[in-house]
């Protein structure tokens, strides 16, 4: 987005902000990140919810860090461990009964609203994944804000915004509008990216599924809504994952130094 490379500009390494395009290995990829992670990232993720609901969406973009898991084992970059197994059913766990409250009725949805679903899953993992080896050469927000610009200026062609009516939209419509803008888009695809600085890619997707907690409590708090059994089942799953991270952590980051010394993460397929 431009107010991110506006902050690069002004702030951190302004050579960043065009350099990024001078090498040609470099632009090629970051093209692909901005429309088969970025844009892909976001469009299946809406499309899921639009044929079914948010609380199978999520579920099911939520099943990124297992096939972040997988895929780094076929690679043979990581083996699989107890604690790989554990944090990933406490974090599936936790979501599925933050979301559905236990009934597995409401899970019921149309097979598009699945297909949609499962494609966001994978386009977060190769998002997740694949913006490691650009990270390595250039800031977070030069990454994040080309990527958002490519695929906005791509599914403007489909959609373009400026063919758009916002003459019914009331105050607060725009307020929500700016809102999830910067704050639900611009601030978390930025922060989301900026950890994969400190965090293995797994342990990034697994920490994503504070998202339905953080989006339960604010219901609750906000919007005055009633907490169930099972939710708080589901909250004790998303922290005691969180805490099996943290105790784990200084094994994480030697298995994080021995990866740097590896060739980066990279789906060959696209490069």
């Amino acid at each position: 987005m431009f107010l991110l490379l506006t902050v690069q500009f002004f702030g951190k390494d302004r050579s960043q902000v065009l350099g990024v395009w001078k090498n040609r290995r470099t632009a090629v990829q970051l093209i692909i990140f901005g429309l088969l992670g970025m844009l892909a990232v976001q469009y299946t993720y809406m499309a899921s919810i639009k044929y079914g609901n948010a609380a199978v969406a999520t579920l099911l973009q939520y099943l990124a860090p297992v096939m972040i898991i997988i895929y780094l084992i076929l690679r043979k970059q990581a083996v699989l461990t107890r604690q790989d197994l554990l944090t990933v059913t406490l974090a599936l766990g936790g979501c599925f009964f933050l979301l559905t409250n236990g009934s597995i009725s409401s899970l019921s949805v149309p097979t598009l609203a699945i297909v949609w679903g499962v494609l966001s899953g994978l386009a977060l993992a190769f998002y997740t994944l694949y913006a490691v080896p650009l990270l390595a050469q250039y800031d977070s927000l030069v990454i994040v804000g080309w990527a958002m610009m490519i695929g906005g200026f791509t599914l403007s062609f489909i959609h373009p915004p400026w063919q758009m009516d916002f003459t019914n939209l009331t105050v607060e419509a725009y307020f929500y509008l700016v809102f999830v803008i910067i704050f639900g888009t611009m601030l978390a695809f930025w922060f989301y990216i900026e950890s994969l600085q400190s965090l293995l890619p797994k342990e990034t997707s697994l920490l994503g599924s504070l998202e339905p907690l953080a989006a339960v409590l604010t219901t609750v708090f906000w919007l005055k809504e009633p907490f169930g059994f099972f939710q708080w089942v589901g909250t004790a799953c998303i922290i005691g994952m969180i805490l099996l991270l943290a105790l784990n952590k200084k094994s994480s980051s030697n298995t994080k130094q021995s990866q740097k010394n590896k060739k980066p993460f990279r789906i060959n397929l696209l490069l």
